[in-house]
């Protein structure tokens, strides 16, 4: 997603983009073309990805779904005889063997990183993380390489900038009137479940709201549906949202993953309990709890603890408050404008 937003930026002043993905489960090849863009989408294989003795990114190797070289051949194939400007690489298991491949075609590449774990060759490289450090990417990429390093830089929809002022103005006098419960679109473990069946256990109000968002794939969209029907709060279920900045301007705390997201509830100033789902949200989840800005849940405590700091919340306007000032001191949604204007100086140069 981070990259179709830097791509309609793109577009929005007058540049060209197009896309390759592969065919994996749960691509979003038909989003992309919904949204009038070319996506070039690569065959997946069944076959056993041979594992080379320098395998990169650790458990994220086999992310690919093919070797590096492959995904490199048909990367260029797919590109053919298009003349690139820029090639940007979002994808944990790439490195600077596939770049240095990729480059032949393009005269500048760029990188999108979050685990400083290996090394790049590449113009330009963006890790939006809060704690990365610059020092992080010393001898990870070339010299001549410029690193966008912080949330500062979060690659974010224009509508969460837009929004920011009337959100931020709503957290002014802190209340929990309405919660947002959104634990990623797909949710395998039915996490969103175990979160609603743990508000029972809290003192919230019973004419409080909860915004239940999942996507359309999600395997227990019918349970969590029928859960929240037996739920004492008013609750209801969406599916698939495009309105998810306004859903958290209305919000007054959220539950949610702590992954990319993260950067979109800190601009609107939105406290949040942050659900790690994956030990790779693990670095975000642990600097938005110091900085205050967030408190950090782990999946397996959901039950025992989650009612626990609701209750804590609900008693505490003081506590929404510092949430609130803290989260939005972490990100103001400018970071695609300011990712496209090292683009164009980069560019240039």
């Amino acid at each position: 997603m981070r990259c179709l937003t830097l791509a309609e930026e793109l577009r929005r002043q007058g540049h060209r983009c197009e896309f390759v993905c592969r065919d994996h489960a749960g691509h979003l090849g038909e989003f992309i073309a919904s949204k009038d863009f070319t996506c070039h989408l690569l065959a997946n294989t069944d076959e056993p990805v041979a594992k080379p003795a320098e395998a990169n990114s650790k458990a994220y190797s086999d992310w690919l779904g093919v070797d590096w070289e492959t995904d490199a051949e048909q990367t260029l194939a797919a590109i053919g005889a298009l003349q690139v400007d820029w090639l940007v690489a979002d994808h944990y298991a790439l490195d600077s063997r596939w770049e240095k491949r990729l480059a032949t075609v393009a005269r500048r590449v760029m990188v999108i990183d979050d685990l400083a774990d290996r090394v790049h060759e590449c113009d330009l490289l963006l890790d939006q993380n809060l704690g990365t450090e610059a020092s992080d990417y010393s001898h990870k990429v070339p010299t001549r390489c410029s690193k966008l390093i912080g949330p500062r830089f979060a690659l974010l929809r224009p509508e969460f900038p837009v929004l920011r002022d009337s959100a931020l103005k709503r957290r002014a006098k802190p209340s929990i009137k309405r919660i947002l419960i959104s634990l990623g679109g797909v949710d395998l473990d039915n996490v969103t479940a175990e979160v609603m069946r743990a508000f029972t256990h809290s003192s919230l109000p019973l004419d409080t709201e909860l915004d239940i968002v999942l996507g359309a794939a999600a395997p227990y969209l019918e349970e969590v549906r029928a859960l929240a029907r037996e739920l004492p709060f008013r609750a209801t279920v969406s599916v698939s949202v495009s309105d998810m900045a306004e859903r958290m301007c209305r919000a007054d705390i959220s539950v949610g993953a702590a992954g990319s997201t993260s950067w979109e509830r800190c601009c609107l100033g939105l406290p949040a309990i942050m659900v790690v789902l994956a030990e790779n949200q693990r670095a975000i989840g642990n600097a938005l709890a110091t900085s205050g800005s967030a408190i950090l849940l782990d999946k397996d405590a959901i039950a025992d603890q989650l009612g626990g700091i609701l209750d804590e919340l609900v008693g505490s306007d003081e506590r929404l408050q510092s949430l609130a000032d803290n989260a939005r001191k972490i990100c103001d949604g400018r970071g695609t404008s300011r990712l496209v204007s090292e683009m164009i100086r980069i560019s240039k140069s």
